[in-house]
């Protein structure tokens, strides 16, 4: 390690893998990083490079030490640059990461994100690598500085950690037993974002339906989660109707929900708040009984298509996504059948497939029944060109359609021969449409737009029709205020968007955040 030569404020940037509560400490630690002095790398190699890294697939790790290796020759041409690593794989491996990478210089987990820049300074001043590795959260992340990447969208963590036991999955056992935010606190983040121009959040937990687990009992929860929950409402479901009483808030997501906690009053919730979107993320992973018990999913597919239809019935706009893992130890033909059954009965909007991977730590990886990857590939084929047509029939069901669409930043390829836009609708499906004249002024991320779909596609829809109409909203102003500031940076991940800057494509994790 070098001691740096400071000719000024330092220079960071993050490259972020996983899933969207990696993106949202991402966000906490660039926050963190600029409240301490540092400014975002434009061009050249920046001073400071921090991965924030997931550990739910078998080759994470080799991901995470080919890009380290990548960056040993830059940093050994720049004296003073530092390496830090944070996130869910450094909270499994720990020490090895410095054994097998002895040029970085920071070992972060994810119960102290809010420690990166004391263990970079102090690894500066003491010129050895700092390990610090906590085994409970610290500090709650929504209490800590935020560079937020987009002024008209914003993630709003409600909990952390997860109380499930999926064999399949390792990060409970990263991110620890359920914590959850007061509604208070929630509510009044979701406040300040919507002061600050935002126009949609997207509540965020591991398992955002189990909200209120994290209090204990209700005779001795805070007096604010009783009175969400007066009548016998969850609590989800009262947060749910609580955002839709702030004022100025258009749009409202929430991921990811585990089907056996979702429960009617959140369906109700959903269609009885205005600002709550028609849209839903609800993982599957298997059709099989079998697998599903093999996983230990406590649901059957009977109960998870008894939700698909409970939310078609109160909301029948409502644009429905899944993710499904192909292949999992013990898979038979039949039980794949069974997958392919749930899918042609939900007839979902879109889905998440992955091919099962070992993840080390997960009692999954030592299961008897491990498939051939040929197996795994040809039903992965057969799935996702199953889910492919049904995606293509429900795009085709909206054409036609008026759709109000929140410009995004980012989203999809820009076409300039067609002068095409992009943005979400209410549903989050993804809108390609054409610029309006330049009569009806210009078009800013964080507007909205009334436009008329014109040709779907599996994955996007297109109106080049004129638009209809143009609505200049205070996220756009928030978005123009910004403008001049360093471009948001790339994440890879694998969930739909919320209108926020575009991933990179994802690595496939078999999980969104993650149930």
């Amino acid at each position: 390690m070098n001691a740096p030569m400071e000719t000024g404020a330092r220079t960071y940037e993050i490259r972020t893998y996983g899933c969207q509560m990696n993106v949202h400490d991402s966000e906490r630690l660039s926050g963190l990083l600029e409240d301490a002095g540092y400014v975002r790398a434009g061009e050249g190699d920046p001073d400071v490079v921090v991965f924030n890294t997931c550990a739910v697939r078998e080759n994470a790790d080799n991901r995470l030490y080919g890009n380290l290796g990548h960056l040993r020759p830059v940093k050994d041409g720049r004296p003073g640059m530092q390496i830090a690593v944070g996130g869910c794989l450094a909270q499994k491996d720990r020490d090895t990461i410095v054994r097998r990478a002895p040029w970085v210089d920071v070992v972060f987990g994810t119960h102290n994100i809010g420690s990166l820049p004391a263990l970079l300074e102090r690894a500066r001043v003491r010129d050895e690598a700092q390990v610090e590795i906590e085994e409970s959260l610290v500090t709650f992340p929504s209490t800590l500085p935020t560079r937020r990447e987009s002024p008209y969208a914003a993630w709003v963590s409600i909990s952390v950690g997860c109380n499930n036991t999926c064999t399949f999955c390792i990060v409970p056992s990263l991110r620890g037993k359920e914590r959850d935010r007061r509604p208070g606190e929630v509510l009044a983040e979701v406040e300040a974002l919507v002061a600050d121009g935002v126009l949609e959040v997207t509540l965020l937990g591991q398992n955002v339906n189990a909200y209120g687990s994290g209090f204990g009992a209700l005779a001795t929860a805070p007096d604010e989660v009783r009175a969400m929950t007066a009548g016998g409402q969850s609590a989800f479901a009262g947060l749910l109707r609580a955002c839709g009483g702030v004022e100025g808030l258009e749009r409202v997501r929430f991921t990811s929900p585990h089907p056996k906690d979702f429960t009617d009053d959140v369906i109700a919730a959903m269609a009885e708040t205005p600002n709550v979107m028609p849209s839903l993320h609800m993982p599957l992973q298997s059709g099989s009984d079998a697998v599903l018990k093999a996983m230990r999913r406590s649901y059957r597919q009977e109960r998870f298509l008894g939700i698909i239809d409970k939310v078609r019935a109160a909301i029948p706009d409502a644009a429905i996504t899944t993710d499904i893992i192909v292949g999992f130890p013990g898979e038979t033909e039949e039980d794949f059948e069974q997958t392919l059954h749930v899918v042609r009965e939900a007839r979902f909007s879109g889905a998440f497939t992955f091919q099962y991977s070992k993840r080390p730590g997960t009692p999954a990886a030592t299961m008897d029944g491990q498939l051939p990857k040929e197996v795994v590939q040809e039903r992965y084929e057969r799935l996702v060109a199953l889910q492919e047509e049904i995606s293509w029939e429900e795009n085709k069901r909206q054409l036609g359609r008026k759709l109000e669409v929140l410009v995004a930043e980012g989203e999809g390829r820009k076409d300039g021969e067609t002068r095409r836009l992009s943005g979400r609708a209410r549903d989050n499906r993804l809108v390609h449409f054409r610029a309006p004249d330049e009569a009806a002024g210009a078009v800013r991320p964080g507007d909205m737009v009334t436009v008329e779909v014109t040709y779907a596609a599996p994955h996007h829809l297109v109106a080049d029709k004129p638009v209809e109409a143009v609505r200049r909203t205070r996220a756009g102003d928030a978005w123009e205020a910004r403008q001049g500031a360093a471009a948001p940076q790339g994440v890879a991940l694998g969930m739909p968007g919320i209108g926020r800057p575009a991933p990179a494509p994802a690595a496939a994790t078999g999980c969104s955040t993650c149930p």
